[in-house]
C-alpha cells in the first residue's frame, strides 16, 4: 500500500522531471542557440509531460500542476485533504530542477549577462531569468541576438502584450489543458484514447498550446513551473527582477491565478456540457 510520503515524493519527482526538461530547453534556446524554432522547444515540454507521467503516474496521478490538482478536487476527482501536500511537493520539485539547471548553466548565464550588458538583479536580467520563471511579453527575442539590452526597448517592446492580454492567455490556454485532461482520464469518454498514450495526448496539448502562446506569456499553464523556478532565481541573486519581476503584481494574477482559474473553467466545460453521465 502506498504512504501519501511516497506518493508526494512521486509527485515532486513528476515535476522535477517536467521542469528540468522543459526549462532545460529554454536554457539551450536562449543561452547557446541550441534550438531552431519555437516548436523545437515545445515539443521538448510535450515529451516531459509524457516523460513525467510515465515514471509516476501510476503512483500519484501525476498531476504535476497544481493548477490541474485543483480543477480536480474542484470537480470532485481528487481529495482536496491532498491538496496542500500536492502543491508543495511540485514547487519543491519545479525549484530543485531550477536548481539543477542553474548548476549545470551557470557559465552560459554569465556570458549571455556580459553579452547583453546587465547586471544581474537589475530589470535587463530578465534574458536569463526568462530561463526559469516568466514574463509577459517573452523577452525571447530581445535576448537573442547580439545588442546590447536598453530599458528603453524593453519599454516598447512591453507594449506588445499588455496584462489583460496575457491574462486571458493563460486562462484559455490552461482551461483548454485541463479539459484534455479531463476528457482522457474519463472511462466514460468513447473517444479517449487507450491509457498507455492519455500522457502523449496530453504532452501534445502542451506543445501545441506553447506553439500559440509562448510568444506572449511564454506560456506558464503552470503555477508551479513557474514559482518554482522564479524563486530560485530570486534566492539566487536576481532577486527582485525575479519577483516581483517587471510585470508587478502579474507574476501572480497572470501566472498563478489565471492558470488556477482556467483549469477549474476548463474542467467545468467538461463535466458540465461534454461529460457523458
Amino acid at each position: 500500500m502506498l504512504t501519501f510520503t511516497r506518493i508526494l515524493l512521486a509527485e515532486l519527482l513528476g515535476t522535477y522531471l517536467l521542469v528540468f526538461f522543459g526549462c532545460g530547453a529554454v536554457h539551450a534556446s536562449v543561452l547557446t542557440g541550441a534550438q531552431s524554432g519555437l516548436w523545437q522547444v515545445a515539443i521538448v515540454w510535450g515529451l516531459a509531460v509524457a516523460f513525467a507521467a510515465y515514471c509516476v503516474g501510476g503512483i500519484s496521478g501525476a498531476h504535476i500542476n497544481p493548477a490541474i490538482s485543483l480543477s480536480l478536487a474542484w470537480w470532485g476527482r481528487f481529495s482536496w485533504s491532498r491538496l496542500p501536500g500536492y502543491v508543495l511537493a511540485q514547487v519543491l520539485g519545479a525549484l530543485l530542477a531550477a536548481a539543477t539547471l542553474y548548476a549545470i548553466y551557470a557559465p552560459q548565464l554569465k556570458i549571455k549577462e556580459e553579452e547583453k550588458g546587465v547586471t544581474r538583479g537589475g530589470v535587463g536580467s530578465i534574458v536569463t531569468a526568462m530561463c526559469y520563471g516568466e514574463f509577459y511579453p517573452s523577452p525571447g527575442p530581445l535576448a537573442a541576438g547580439s545588442d546590447r539590452w536598453t530599458d528603453e526597448a524593453w519599454a516598447q517592446f512591453r507594449q506588445r502584450t499588455p496584462w489583460s492580454m496575457a491574462f486571458l492567455a493563460e486562462v484559455v490556454g490552461t482551461a483548454i489543458l485541463a479539459l484534455v485532461v479531463f476528457a482522457v482520464g474519463d472511462p466514460r469518454n468513447p473517444s479517449a484514447p487507450p491509457s498507455h498514450l492519455a500522457p502523449l495526448v496530453v504532452g501534445l496539448v502542451v506543445a501545441a498550446l506553447i506553439s500559440v502562446i509562448a510568444p506572449l506569456t511564454q506560456c506558464c499553464l503552470n503555477p508551479a513551473r513557474d514559482f518554482g523556478p522564479r524563486l530560485f532565481t530570486y534566492l539566487a541573486g536576481w532577486g527582485t527582477a525575479a519577483l516581483p519581476g517587471p510585470n508587478g503584481h502579474g507574476w501572480f494574477t497572470v501566472y498563478i491565478l489565471a492558470p488556477s482559474s482556467g483549469a477549474v473553467l476548463g474542467g467545468a466545460v467538461y463535466e458540465r456540457l461534454l461529460r457523458t453521465t
